[in-house]
Parts: structure tokens; sequence; C-alpha cells
């Protein structure tokens, strides 16, 4: 009775620590400077209970309630489009949120696994100390790539998100997010080490795992203050459009041209005397809430008038249907006074991007999914997966790769558009590789909530991965610009109805992270591992000789 109240306050204690982890992917209501402190204490606490853990299983299964209360916590707010937006009981909309939880949990149990697998538990020597807090690093980080890769992936909450205000963000330029990854979760270790010691004998050894750690944020902070990129063309001036249109009426047909008009008028704002012209005007995903042949064409006018009128170019998602193919997509669309409104109702316009990664769910159905689909009272589909390499927008001398909602979550899938094609022998990118990176998002899905904070995040993210500015156009928020470190530009009070006018400078030249991609640290990773089980192969085997010959 007693072992079972012990192993049940442990489990309480974990989904605890877990649904603190998940304050740390945004600030609010925690501040900046404790995001990435926070996120490794936590994880610290793990690490010490999975290496505790009598075998594989135990060490799995604090593992997954660890991770059940993260996700429990740090996606509460897909509760709001299930049930506010999609009509499904609150009961109901829980049991979903905690089953998804339960799912994307497994992948830390599989990390805790992994590590009692190569048998990476601190005993001992220097040498077993340091192959445990890189065997946990190594799993961890594997195990986060195929959460973020299986079944089109859903890499939400990354440990590595923690730290985009840390010295260890200057990884992301090198090894991308799942650099970033590493280190932390190999600091996590180091800082579980030292907690964990329990004898002043042991300290020494286990202090010199920490200055392992420390060299890495060191190493981070020297990389974060490399030019990876250099200026391209002139500065643009772009204006950002947040509509603030209430989700509940945002595909009604009552309100379909109200919202269009309302938008028309924002993208039209006069600019103050003596102020230039945005050269380019960026409108939210789906602005455009139905077909672009159901449009008529005066609706289609009244954007290549304004366009005209400002000399710049409109960039706003849309849907777009094929009559051909009968296939339809979630688009950004680029119009300029040269367009015509034949080209927009029969969507051969010469700019446009196609979404690529789309959505389970939101845009189209798993297989064996449709009755819970049928339990929401949202009209979904399936969309059409655009090419994986599309050419940037060509506006004003900048070369701007469109991503929608949560593509640019998935930091190797952006890294074919700034690339480009190879211009110079051994130089890519030097041709069409793009200069900016821009989304377009509509979370209004999710109400005013942490998604809004945590996407903002992801995008810095992707800024220092690529030396690459962010501009993002969304309905709600976040709405704003974002430099090639990861700086905030300028941004939108989330939730209101505004416009911003903002300028921003094209990059060009590769970081390591966009040559490489994600190859180098999950082969290291995996190598590690592999490493690390043959240690444990190989000292097995001379345990058992060396008990041979004393027998």
């Amino acid at each position: 009775m007693k072992t079972l109240w012990l192993k049940g306050r442990l489990a309480l204690g974990l989904l605890a620590a877990g649904a603190v982890h998940a304050l740390s992917f945004a600030p609010d209501p925690l501040p900046t400077w404790a995001l990435s402190p926070l996120q490794l204490c936590t994880m610290a606490w793990l690490v010490t209970c999975v290496w505790r853990a009598p075998s594989g299983l135990y060490a799995a299964r604090r593992a997954w309630f660890f991770a059940l209360g993260h996700f429990v916590v740090g996606l509460y707010w897909l509760t709001t489009s299930m049930h506010v937006y999609g009509y499904m009981p609150m009961p109901l909309a829980i049991v979903a949120l905690v089953a998804l939880s339960a799912y994307l949990a497994l992948f830390a149990s599989l990390a805790a696994w992994l590590v009692h697998r190569v048998k990476a538990v601190t005993q001992g020597s220097l040498s077993a100390i340091c192959w445990a807090s890189f065997a946990w690093a190594s799993a961890w980080t594997v195990s986060e790539w195929l959460r973020a890769t299986l079944f089109t992936g859903f890499p939400w909450l990354n440990s590595g998100y923690a730290h985009v205000d840390s010295w260890f963000a200057g990884w992301s330029s090198v090894l991308g997010l799942y650099g970033v990854t590493f280190v932390t979760a190999f600091s996590a270790a180091a800082i579980a080490t030292l907690v964990g010691t329990r004898t002043r004998t042991q300290t020494p050894l286990r202090a010199l795992v920490g200055v392992f750690a420390i060299l890495f944020a060191l190493l981070g902070l020297i990389f974060g203050h490399i030019k990876w990129s250099t200026s391209a063309g002139a500065p643009l001036v772009a204006r950002l459009v947040q509509g603030n249109v209430d989700q509940g009426v945002k595909f009604t047909p009552d309100h379909l041209y109200k919202i269009i008009q309302e938008h028309l008028r924002l993208a039209a704002t006069p600019v103050p005397v003596g102020t230039p012209q945005p050269q380019v005007v960026l409108l939210p995903e789906t602005v455009m809430a139905v077909f672009q042949h159901q449009i008529a064409p005066p609706a289609w006018q009244a954007w290549i008038d304004i366009a005209k009128a400002q000399r710049s170019t409109l960039l706003i998602g849309s849907a777009l249907y094929d009559s051909k193919t009968g296939a339809y997509t979630n688009s950004v669309i680029g119009i300029d006074g040269a367009t015509t409104a034949q080209q927009l109702v029969d969507a051969t316009m010469a700019q446009r991007y196609d979404k690529s990664h789309l959505v389970p769910f939101g845009e189209f159905v798993p297989f064996g999914f449709r009755w819970f689909v049928n339990l929401m009272s949202i009209p979904l589909g399936d969309f059409t997966r655009g090419a994986s390499t599309q050419k940037p927008f060509a506006i004003d001398g900048q070369r701007i790769a469109p991503n929608i909602c949560y593509e640019d979550i998935f930091g190797e899938e952006l890294l074919p558009a700034v690339r480009g094609t190879p211009g110079t022998p051994g130089t890519p990118g030097t041709q069409d590789g793009a200069t900016i990176l821009a989304n377009f998002s509509n979370l209004a899905w999710f109400g005013d909530s942490w998604a809004l904070r945590q996407h903002w995040q992801m995008s810095r993210l992707r800024a220092i991965e690529t030396s690459r500015p962010m501009l993002r156009a969304t309905n709600t928020g976040a709405t704003g610009a974002i430099d090639h470190r990861g700086r905030d530009i300028a941004q939108l009070p989330p939730n209101r109805v505004g416009v911003l006018d903002t300028t921003v400078q094209g990059q060009q030249g590769l970081t390591p992270y966009v040559r490489l991609g994600n190859g180098l640290i999950l082969g290291l990773s995996v190598l590690i591992l592999f490493a690390a089980w043959w240690r444990r192969k190989s000292t097995s085997i001379n345990n058992t000789l060396n008990d041979d010959r004393s027998a």
C-alpha cells in the first residue's frame, strides 16, 4: 500500500512538473528571462526521475506522465476550436485534448526507454556520467524529431523553442531547432547530475559535465553573434493587416462581403504625410473565405485598384479552386497593378503559393477519423497539397517566400525556398533564394490564448535558423515583423483591428543549418545512441569474461 502511494505521488509530481514545463514556451505569465531556466530545471527533474527508475518500463512511464502534463497544459487552447467553434461538448473536447496529449507523450516515453535500453545511467566513472548525459540529449532529440515527422508530425512545444531568448538560440543557425534541443537536453542532464550528487567524492566528476553545458551555452552565444548573411537590395516597406474577424462569423455568407470590405479599407489606409507608401501589403490566411471563382470580378477589381493606387503588391490568403481537376488549395496570391480580374477568377495569377503541409482535421481528414470530424459542426474536406518547393514572390528587389498557418513550425520545410536553385558553382541560393519569409495565419480558432504567443516564438527561431526576417500577417495575432536575428521589429496588439507599416531588410547568404538541414544533428544523435549501446554491450561481455576467469 505504501509503495502504491509513493508511485501515485510521483506520478502526480511528474504531471505537475510537466504542467509547469509548459509555461516556458512563451512569455506571459512568466517574464522572458525566466523561460529558459524554467525549461532546464523542470527537464532536469524529469531526467533525475528517469535515471533513478528501476527499469526501462518505469522510466518510460515516468516520462509519459511528465509529457502528459506538459501537453495538456501547453495545448489547452485546442479545446477552444473544438468547443467554441466546433460545437463539440466541452467534456468531449477535453477528452480529445487528453487523448492527443497521451499520444504525443509517447515520444517522451520512447526517449526515456532508449536511455535505459543503452544503460546510460549516472553510475560510477566520469565516462559513465558523460555517456548518460549525451545519451539523454540524443534520445530526446530523436524522439522530438519523430514527433515532428510521423503521421504528418506535430512539433509544437518542442523543448528547443523555450530558448529563443537564451544563449543557446545561436545553435539554431548551425544545427537548427534540433541542435538547440540537443544542447539544452544535455544541459538539463548536467543539472540533474549535479543535483543528484550524493557524496562529495563524486562532485568533481559530475561538475565536469556541467563544464560541457557551459561550453555549449558559450558557443551558442558566439554563434549568435556571427554574421551569417548580408543585406540584399534596399529595405522593403511592408504593411501588415490584422482584421480581427470573429471566427464564428468568418465563413458565414452574410458576413463575407462585409469582411472583404473591411480588409479593403485596412489595406488602403492612407499613410501620414512624408511617410513612404507600402511596397507590399500582407493580409491573413483565408481573407477571401470562399473560392476565387465564387467572388464577383468587381470585388477582385477593388483589390487591383488598391495595388495600382499604392504601386504595391498585395499578398492575400485565399482558397483556390481548379475547375479542370476539381482540386482546391489553401493559397497566398499576389496582386499588382498588372493583374486582371479574370486572372484572379480563373486562378491564373502570376504569383501564387499553395500550402504544402496541411493540418490534420483542419485541411484533410486522416484515414479512420471521419467519425470524429462529424462530431464537429465545421465543414472540412481534403485540400490538395502544394509542391514542396515553390518559387518565392519577386517584389521590388526582394524575394518573399510565403508559408501558411503552422507551416513555419516545420523549419526544414522552409529551407528549399531559402536555398533557391544553384547559381555560381558551390554557392547555392545566389539566384532566386528567398530574402524574406512571410507567414499568413488565422489563429482565431484558438481565441485569446497561448497559441498566439507560442507561434510568435517559433517564427522567431525560424528567423534565426535561416538568417532571414519574418513578416507575419494574422487575423487576430501575433501580427508583426521579426528581423534576421530573431528580434522583434514591431508587433500589433493581439485581438484588435489594426494595420502595421514597417520596414524590413532582406538578407542573402546561407547559414550552416540552411545548407545542411537536420541531417547532421540527427546523425550525431543516432551515432551516440548506437555507441552507448555498443559500449554497454562490450561492458557486459567483458564482465562475463571476467566472471568466467574468476570461476
